[in-house]
């Protein structure tokens, strides 16, 4: 009986010293294993709006039900809960969590590990089986290469590691359910690339770090990856990241994957060569796209920034992004037009609920091939060409918007403004639909280019917008509708131009619109507006000159001065009735306006105002104001 129970020691001994105590949970394994199994099992891991039903998605969700790994759920601390239930990340995920590790000594060109799951071939580590691993230490033009089962996930925690690989991926993952590389707090690591790739079997692998399956990073430590020649990480899956530290500096791409790549939180300042983060799948649409929902992100890229194949999603997060070189390398652009070097793109829809955002882009800001939805947010804007730009549709309900330099500010096929603040200043159009192909600040962007007519349409129905220009303000190539909000147009000073311009037709049923510009080709609203609009000329006024307008009660109803000298004045508000008497004041001059109908001075002035008349609405048909006099 004793030497049974000496026997059965000893065999648990052995066991036992194959793990380390390496842990940062509490509770026993077998309660932490059953947490991690339910809290991986019970999200799914793929895009919500089109999850796939294959078995091979759904292995993925599916925890190994003897992974020692574990990742206990009862003191996560990941804040947006929202995002368990969004279908974007599980909470093996998020947490960071491991116990349980098998560890690996690295040392120089070498490595130890007593587990038989992981074999050693001279600086290559290569491990076998599902489980967690401590690497520590140093490995020079060494690799760490996961080959496990397709239904395993396997933990890499890394403890101050330093991985470097010559013509090669520092960490390789060949094959695995899910890799998770979790970043120990406080410790630093390195995995780094350094020459030219060299292909040793079938898979092209162009990464300091790159996996043919899901790859999570998370942890509270910090990550340095580096590549010479290539990319940074690069998945043939999806990529997430859920917390950590990561200095990227690449070639080529900062972060790829073919699926997708989700971020949830972490500090990520990347400096790359082409696109800082980039997703792209040309065998699946419903792939490929770009999920953010926090995390601090400081991006300089080559490129562009943040580019999807599909739809990219921002629900949160603070943005620092200069792609390109910035804005102020547009007036030296000798680029052609199949390249790109946007901030955020999207082939797709691309939504913004959240975030804090500093754009400084060669290219546009903000840019999708089909619709761009800003919900909220605040944005800082400097562009070599359009600040937000779809093909499609444009669509802002909120936002603080500050775009301080752009060709045009907001463009797209059809632009409905709802809300927010936007503040532009532009040295072409403001607010563009439709507006045919433009040639940016730089002379080399071709790339935005609609056709006149149709259901092309501007409409604002709410929001404060504050522009300064020097092409048009409003600019319908189409038809254009203000039904609310507030709208102050300075310029633009030149006759080719003017504060509105529409092709089919100009109402406006509510809101204020003000405008002050040059009067060449200046029109107001059409005769279907139900609110009245009073448009005049105002000589040759230089910048700074006070503009006032009273009721015949002496009421102010609007003062404001123009930022830009102006030789024609438009105001709108529902305080101008059908036929009231209103002064208007222009520095020194004054004059009674007497309303008979809603609109006055379609084309007109002071001191002759043709009350009424409508001459225009197609641009044919614009004139001076003095034509009329």
């Amino acid at each position: 009986m004793i030497k049974k129970t000496l026997t059965a020691l000893t065999a648990a001994a052995v066991i036992l010293g194959c793990f380390t105590s390496c842990s940062d949970t509490s509770g026993s394994s077998a309660q932490e294993s059953a947490s991690s199994e339910a809290s991986e099992a019970s999200v799914t891991d793929t895009n919500s709006a089109d999850s796939p039903s294959d078995s091979t998605e759904q292995s993925k969700q599916d925890d190994n039900s003897s992974d020692s790994s574990s990742d206990s759920s009862s003191d996560s601390s990941y804040e947006n809960s929202a995002l368990l239930e969004n279908d974007m990340f599980t909470e093996r995920d998020l947490s960071g969590e491991y116990s349980d590790c098998i560890d690996i000594t690295l040392s120089g060109t070498t490595a130890s590990c007593a587990d038989s799951s992981v074999s050693i071939s001279g600086s290559t580590v290569t491990i076998t089986a599902k489980g967690t691993y401590r690497l520590s230490g140093t490995l020079s033009d060494g690799q760490i290469v996961v080959n496990a089962p397709d239904t395993d996930k396997v933990q890499l925690v890394l403890d101050n590691a330093e991985i470097t690989k010559k013509s090669g991926a520092a960490l390789y993952v060949i094959q695995a359910d899910k890799v998770f590389v979790t970043t120990v707090n406080g410790s630093t690591n390195t995995l780094a690339s350094t020459g030219e790739f060299v292909s040793t079997d079938d898979n092209n692998v162009d990464g300091a770090v790159f996996a043919k399956s899901d790859i999570a990073f998370n942890g509270a430590g910090t990550m340095n990856i580096s590549c010479e020649t290539k990319h940074g990480v690069v998945t043939k899956d999806d990529l997430k990241i859920g917390g950590g530290t990561y200095n990227i500096t690449s070639a080529s791409q900062g972060l790829s994957g073919k699926d997708s790549v989700r971020i949830a939180a972490g500090t990520l300042n990347i400096n790359s060569g082409t696109d800082a983060i980039h997703s792209e799948n040309a065998d699946d649409a419903a792939k490929g796209f770009i999920y953010i929902a926090g995390g601090t992100l400081e991006l300089t890229s080559g490129r562009d920034c943040i580019d999807a194949s599909s739809t990219l999603t921002v629900a949160g997060g603070t943005f620092n992004l200069v792609s390109g070189g910035g804005s102020s390398s547009a007036q030296t652009y000798g680029g052609t037009d199949s390249e790109s070097y946007k901030g955020m793109k999207s082939a797709g829809v691309l939504t913004i609920t959240e975030g804090t955002f500093t754009i400084d882009s060669l290219d546009d800001a903000i840019h999708s091939n089909t619709d761009v939805k800003i919900e909220g947010g605040k944005f800082e804007i400097s562009t070599g060409d359009d600040a937000v730009h779809a093909d499609n549709e444009t669509a802002i309900s909120g936002s603080e918007m500050n775009i301080s330099k752009c060709y045009e500010g907001i463009e797209g096929m059809t632009v409905n403004i709802s809300g927010g603040k936007i503040t532009l200043t532009s040295s072409d159009d403001g607010i563009n639909v439709a507006g045919g192909n433009d040639g940016g600040m730089g002379g080399g962007f071709g790339h935005d280019m609609f056709s006149s007519g149709g259901d092309s349409k501007l409409t604002v129905s709410g929001g404060e917008i504050t522009m300064t220009v020097n092409g048009d303000g409003l600019d319908a190539n189409g038809a254009l509708e203000v039904s609310g909000g507030t709208v102050y147009i300075y310029g633009p000073t030149g006759s080719g131009n003017g504060s509105l311009d529409y092709d089919q037709g100009g109402i406006i049923t509510g809101g204020t619109v003000i405008a002050a510009g040059s009067s060449g080709m200046a029109m107001n609203f059409g005769q279907d507006s139900t609110q009245g609009s009073i448009f005049v000329s105002a000589g040759n006024s230089s910048a700074g000159t006070e503009v006032k307008l009273t009721d015949s009660s002496g009421n102010v109803i609007v003062q404001f001065t123009p930022v830009v000298s102006f030789q024609s004045v438009l105001i709108s508000t529902p305080d101008i009735t059908s036929d009231g008497t209103y002064t208007l004041s222009i520095g020194d001059s004054t004059q009674e306006i007497t309303m008979s109908g809603y609109i006055y001075g379609n084309l007109g002035g002071m001191g002759g105002g043709h009350p009424g008349e409508n001459m225009g609405g197609m641009r044919p048909d614009k004139r001076d104001p003095a034509e009329f006099f």
